[in-house]
C-alpha cells in the first residue's frame, strides 16, 4: 500500500503580542509605519484581522509593542562592554565617554536597521521591564564617575534623543540605506537656493556624511557634558 503523503501543515507560532509585533516588523521595511495596517499583519499571519484585537486596542499599542520588541533585540546584540559595569580583562570596563559612544552608535545602528525604526522608537511606551537592567547598568556606571542620579538622568537622556532625533531626520531623507527619497537631492537643493548662497551650501552639511555628522554631533554633546558637570 502506498503511504499517504503527509499533509499535516506548518505549524504556525501561537499568536501573541510578541509574534504580531515580529510579524509587524518584517512587514515594517517592506510598507513603512504609514501602510502598516493590522490587516497586513493579519495577512502575514494568516489570520483574521479582528484576532489581532484581541492583544491591541489600537495601533499605537501595537507600536509600543514594536519598540519593545525592537529593545530586546538591541539589548541581546549589544556590545559586551555594556552589558555590566566590569566585564572582566577580555572586555574593560569602559570610561562614561566611551561608554555612551558605543552606546548611541549601537542605538542608531539597530533603528537604521529599519525602515521608519527611529518613529517607531520616538514616544513609544516600553510594555515590559527589559529596558530597566540596561537603564540601571549605564546609570551606576555614570555614577561612578563623578556624576550626581540628576546629571546621570540628563546626560542619557540627552544622548539618546540627540540620537533618535538625528535619526528621524535621516531617515527622512533616506528611509532604508541606499534609498534617497525625492526632493533631497543636494545639487538640485544648491540650484533651487541659488539666490541664498550660505543656505544652499549647508546642503552637504545637512544631507550628505551622515555618519560623520553624527559623530560630531554627539561628540559636541559630549563636551557639553563634561564642561557643565566637571566630569572628565
Amino acid at each position: 500500500m502506498t503511504p499517504t503523503p503527509d499533509r499535516t501543515p506548518p505549524r504556525v507560532p501561537p499568536l501573541s503580542r510578541t509574534t504580531v509585533a515580529e510579524a509587524a516588523l518584517r512587514l515594517l521595511n517592506e510598507t513603512g509605519l504609514e501602510k502598516l495596517t493590522l490587516r497586513a499583519i493579519a495577512t502575514e499571519l494568516d489570520v483574521k484581522a479582528p484576532a489581532l484585537y484581541w492583544h491591541f486596542k489600537n495601533k499605537q499599542e501595537l507600536i509600543d509593542e514594536m519598540a519593545t520588541e525592537m529593545y530586546r533585540r538591541m539589548a541581546r546584540d549589544a556590545p559586551e562592554s555594556l552589558s555590566t559595569l566590569d566585564p572582566g580583562p577580555s572586555a574593560p570596563a569602559l570610561p562614561w565617554r566611551d561608554r555612551l559612544l558605543v552606546a548611541n552608535r549601537s542605538l542608531r545602528h539597530s533603528l537604521l536597521s529599519y525602515r521608519d525604526g527611529a518613529r517607531v522608537f520616538s514616544g513609544s511606551r516600553f510594555t515590559g521591564t527589559d529596558h530597566a537592567e540596561h537603564s540601571e547598568i549605564q546609570l551606576r556606571a555614570l555614577l561612578a564617575a563623578g556624576f550626581g542620579l540628576d546629571q546621570a538622568v540628563r546626560t542619557l537622556a540627552t544622548t539618546f534623543s540627540y540620537t533618535l532625533g538625528f535619526v528621524t531626520e535621516e531617515q527622512g531623507v533616506h528611509p532604508v540605506r541606499g534609498e534617497r527619497r525625492e526632493g533631497y537631492d543636494v545639487a538640485e537643493r544648491g540650484e533651487r537656493l541659488a539666490e541664498f548662497p550660505l543656505s544652499a551650501a549647508a546642503g552637504t552639511h545637512l544631507f550628505e556624511e551622515y555618519d560623520a555628522h553624527f559623530e560630531e554631533g554627539l561628540q559636541l554633546i559630549l563636551d557639553g557634558v563634561s564642561a557643565r558637570y566637571g566630569v572628565r
